[in-house]
């Protein structure tokens, strides 16, 4: 991901983009990364080449650029993140006028420009785009994510831990539950362009299982570095992931009437226990492809409302049109003012299966084709039986395999795990 990509990316899509004779325009966010720095205005620059004009918002969450390119009424929204990975890595997301994810075919259409050159695309001296500042990007979300909470409750008597990943929400989040009235404890709110989720975040829980029970806290909420996942611990510091979260307020939407579709979309990962529980209050639990791209397209395919993944992206369609930690996480905290119930009584509403995940890393590509590593996938699957689920997927994100079992014997799921990252480690250090 270098200045020169992103010049082609914002040359490419810009052009893909622009369709008709109004004034066009692409709204830019960003984490917190010290490379934000460098791909911003390479982005920024290839966007204007092609005659389109851009709104810079700074850092904010991924789920605020989405929401602000349809406000704007802009042709594209861009979010610079790797979302979860550690700040060396970077990566562009890009939004249409919907607010929703790119299709794959557009995708690959922005590709075919990037490698064909965008030279017939540049716009001739008059017809350059220009650039600007949104001042109060932030205030517009703030608000947006407030309306989402139910009208009259407050969180008045709640003490709030809020872990932001040292990333996009540092501002925001805190902010949010503060003018909503709980006492906040802010964490990781201090970034320097390096410490974007390191030690701390979604994907480090155990920092905010330490803050939340130091701090005598009702709750802890962590997002990932742009925002758009979270984790919940409960006041005794125990975890409560994306199933158990989908779980929680699938049940308070159904008696409230508010769910649509009769169940939830959740992915190959969602854990079995989550599928009983909802079949037991007369939900369905419909699974697609790990990705919330895929949680999202279902969801507005077949008429469903609330869909999400294990990992803490929550789609609520409702309120936004790609996953929002922030804004899941009232709806957690809304369930709480309503019950009037400690978060462990009322977060943990299934028990998992359960379900082992390690990630065995492969630079130099994927050995699932090696024999061993076929062996051990066919024994484990033997193994597991009808009663288990056996998963192993190549990342999107990074250069690893991720190889999870899922069975009521804990002791077996553990075993075909450590055969297979076995067997993928092995022919990894030999291919």
């Amino acid at each position: 991901m270098t200045a020169e990509t992103a010049l082609r990316v914002g040359m490419a899509a810009g052009a893909e983009f622009y369709r008709g004779e109004h004034r066009h325009r692409a709204v830019i966010g960003k984490d917190t990364r010290l490379s934000g720095y460098l791909l911003e205005p390479a982005l920024t620059a290839g966007f204007i080449s092609v005659g389109m004009d851009v709104i810079l918002v700074g850092p904010l969450p991924t789920p605020a650029v989405a929401m602000l390119t349809r406000s704007l009424r802009a042709d594209l929204g861009v979010v610079i993140s790797a979302s979860h990975n550690p700040y060396q890595d970077n990566g562009i997301k890009l939004f249409g006028p919907d607010g929703y994810k790119l299709s794959d075919a557009v995708e690959l259409s922005i590709e075919n420009r990037m490698a064909a050159g965008a030279q017939d695309d540049l716009a001739p001296p008059d017809k350059l785009g220009r650039a600007q500042r949104l001042t109060d990007s932030e205030g517009r979300y703030i608000e947006y994510v407030k309306s989402t909470f139910p009208r009259g409750a407050s969180l008045d008597g709640l003490k709030v831990v809020i872990d932001c990943a040292n990333g996009a929400a540092y501002k925001v989040a805190p902010t949010v539950l503060w003018e909503l009235g709980a006492e906040v404890v802010p964490i990781g709110v201090s970034p320097d362009g390096f410490n974007i989720n390191e030690g701390c975040g979604s994907t480090s829980p155990q920092t905010i299982r330490d803050a939340v029970v130091d701090q005598s806290a009702d709750i802890g909420i962590a997002l990932d570095g742009d925002a758009d996942r979270l984790v919940i611990v409960d006041e005794l510091g125990a975890l409560l992931d994306g199933d158990q979260l989908m779980g929680m307020i699938a049940t308070r939407w159904k008696k409230s009437g508010r769910l649509r579709g009769g169940g939830v979309i959740g992915t190959v990962m969602s854990n079995l226990g989550l599928q009983e529980y909802l079949s037991g209050i007369g939900l369905s639990l419909h699974r697609v492809a790990v990705g919330d791209r895929y949680v999202v397209e279902h969801m507005r395919r077949n008429g469903y409302n609330l869909g999400g993944e294990q990992s803490g992206h929550i789609i609520m369609s409702d309120f936004a049109t790609t996953g929002d930690g922030l804004i899941a996480a009232l709806q957690v905290l809304a369930v709480l003012v309503e019950e009037k119930r400690p978060a462990s009584e009322v977060g943990r509403t299934f028990d998992p299966v359960p379900q082992t995940l390690r990630n065995v890393r492969c630079v130099n590509g994927a050995p699932l084709e090696d024999s061993r590593v076929r062996q051990a996938i066919d024994d484990g699957t033997a193994r597991l039986g009808e009663g288990g689920r056996l998963l192993i997927r190549k990342s999107g994100t990074e250069p690893v395999i991720r190889v999870m079992a899922e069975g009521r014997d804990e002791a077996l799921v553990g075993e075909v795990v450590d055969n297979i990252v076995g067997a993928l480690e092995q022919a990894a250090r030999q291919s």
